[in-house]
């Protein structure tokens, strides 16, 4: 890692670079909330509309009915309000880390607490962000990174708080894995990329078949294949053991203090795709490291 590569951008640079993270850890934390959301208002709307067209042969006017009837919900509208007592989130309220230390951590209209999350979603997406511009520089490659790094910190809260891992976002991850090794001077060959990728999804899918043979339960869903598959398009196939050992020995640890805590019970599932996301982005910063665990 790099810091004398920051320090000679000037603090001019390093203040806009870490300004514009900050504001986009604020964006990652209204894709964090209203994803799942859109995704379960999705599902049943074509639910309704399945039983509609099961009930009387026509979904047109049934559609077309529900969806006037439902008030717009995506990533921009409606502006955000306090889930306790509905008030509008103003301009000044809504500056990353600044208004949460302002308003003290509370609501200005209901004085309900305001969850420390929000601000430690900006000021991680910050860090990181400035650690891969440490590694990769101001180039289209080190941008590249920035954009997997704010995915995967998108899709580990979304998994952790929902036990979901968005096709919206692991797909374009994989493909602009593929496009980033392909086009610029990425972290490994095409050919390598594509191996990644493939052998990514084919491994957590034999494991996961692999496992209900035996079981007759299901270990982990389907997005997690597409999410190694991800990581194996951007660092390479070579990367996947160590990849799958770090999110493993992470994931074992988090299971083991929290059932020492007893938060957890041995029946409740545990999402895997948070330890993937920091297995991979570990490997991006450090892949010699993790290639040295396997590789003379």
């Amino acid at each position: 890692m790099n810091f004398d590569l920051l320090i000679a951008y000037g603090w001019q640079w390093l203040t806009l670079a870490t300004w514009a993270a900050l504001c986009v850890g604020s964006f990652l934390n209204v894709v964090i909330y209203r994803l799942p959301v859109m995704m379960e208002k999705d599902w049943r709307a074509q639910a309704e509309e399945f039983l509609a067209q099961t009930e009387s042969g026509s979904t047109t006017e049934a559609a077309s009915a529900s969806d006037a009837e439902a008030p717009t919900f995506n990533l921009s509208v409606p502006r955000s309000r306090c889930g306790s007592c509905g008030h509008q989130i103003r301009s000044w309220e809504n500056i990353p880390i600044l208004s949460w230390l302002l308003l003290r951590g509370k609501c200005s209209a209901c004085n309900t607490t305001i969850s420390w999350r929000y601000p430690g979603v900006e000021a991680l997406t910050a860090c990181l962000t400035l650690v891969v511009i440490a590694i990769y520089g101001f180039t289209w490659f080190g941008l590249a990174t920035c954009f997997f790094t704010w995915a995967l910190l998108a899709l580990t809260f979304i998994d952790y708080d929902t036990k979901l891992l968005p096709d919206q976002i692991t797909l374009p991850l994989l493909w602009l894995g593929l496009f980033a090794n392909g086009f610029f001077s990425g972290i490994v060959s095409l050919h390598d990329a594509v191996l990644g990728a493939m052998f990514g999804y084919l491994f957590l899918w034999l494991t996961f078949w692999g496992f209900k043979l035996l079981t007759g339960k299901e270990g982990m869903g389907y997005g997690d294949f597409k999410l190694l598959a991800a990581l194996g398009a951007w660092l390479g196939w070579m990367t996947l053991p160590g990849i799958i050992l770090i999110a493993a020995l992470t994931g074992l640890s988090y299971a083991i203090f929290r059932l020492a805590l007893r938060r957890q019970t041995t029946a409740e599932p545990i999402p895997f795709g948070p330890f993937l996301a920091v297995a991979g982005w570990v490997t991006l910063g450090f892949r010699d490291s993790v290639l040295g665990l396997f590789l003379a």
